[in-house]
């Protein structure tokens, strides 16, 4: 039909679609699959702490268990403080302690030692007092807040403890029957009493001493406040004796003494024993 336009058909030609994302989660995998090979290897090459405190995690991701590990956390009785390790404790100790209120108050009143024995804390009066009033056993506030502190962290080792009171060298009372050698005992043992209400077990503790001022901090100057004080030792955990392993007998090509050997023939005799003295002949006429 003249003047109509001409149909124009278009073809939609339909290229192949995209291929999905399965591509992707495999290639996820395997990368998951690579990061988790080279964890293993670098967790075999290191430390048997650090192995240690990655197994304490997985038996306690939370760590609301004995939080005990490389950070005191989520390793339970595996973390043992041993002398390899004290030094870790100590600063373990040092973070925690300062976030107890008041710190910068406390903070010249505390002192941490490794000795022989084992982590020495010592917590030291003023001279107004700080952690037991005045010429008393009674702990106070401060006391107290510390103590807790202290107990929370240290209950959660298998360690030992032991307890330390010391005095400076004046004279408690001239007409009293109280004197240094009670005081340091009594504030050494009520510091234990409130520390066992707290935190640690009741078996954890093995000695409550009191030195009076037998073993004074400053010894030039016996009336310092400083020499009054408490100790707390962690001590170093006491290896187990190892059975000891007998000795193997003799190899049975070994041969026996010279005293037990079977005689290789007849006339041999037994040793000890004299051998018999021939006698000549007798002669024919009754003469030898």
């Amino acid at each position: 039909m003249p003047g109509t336009p001409p149909i124009i058909i278009k073809k939609k030609v339909s290229h192949g679609g995209h291929h999905g994302g399965a591509w992707k989660v495999a290639y996820a995998d395997f990368v998951t699959a690579m990061m988790a090979l080279f964890i293993v290897l670098w967790l075999m090459n290191s430390s048997k702490q650090i192995q240690e405190a990655v197994g304490g995690y997985f038996k306690d991701p939370t760590g609301t268990a004995k939080q005990v590990g490389s950070d005191m956390v989520g390793q339970g009785e595996n973390f043992v403080v041993s002398r390899d390790n004290m030094e870790q404790l100590k600063e373990q100790l040092q973070k925690a302690i300062k976030e107890v209120p008041k710190f910068d108050k406390l903070k010249n009143q505390i002192d941490m030692t490794v000795t022989n024995e084992g982590l020495r804390i010592e917590l030291t009066e003023s001279a107004a007092g700080t952690f037991f009033d005045s010429g008393s056993p009674k702990i106070s506030t401060d006391g107290g807040e510390m103590l807790n502190l202290l107990a929370q962290e240290l209950g959660k080792l298998p360690n030992k403890l032991a307890f330390e009171g010391h005095t400076d060298s004046k004279p408690y009372s001239a007409v009293s029957n109280y004197s240094n050698w009670e005081l340091s005992a009594d504030r050494a043992n009520a510091a234990r009493r409130l520390m066992q209400q707290q935190g640690i077990r009741m078996d954890q503790v093995t000695q409550v001493r009191g030195f009076a001022d037998q073993r004074l901090r400053k010894p030039y100057d016996p009336l310092d406040p400083s020499n009054r004080r408490i100790s707390l030792i962690v001590q170093y955990l006491e290896k187990k004796p190892e059975l000891a392993v007998p000795k193997s007998s003799e190899p049975s090509g070994t041969p026996p003494p010279a005293s037990d050997a079977k005689p290789e023939n007849g006339d041999a005799k037994p040793a000890g024993e004299k051998p018999l003295e021939s006698k000549p002949a007798d002669s024919p006429h009754g003469k030898p």
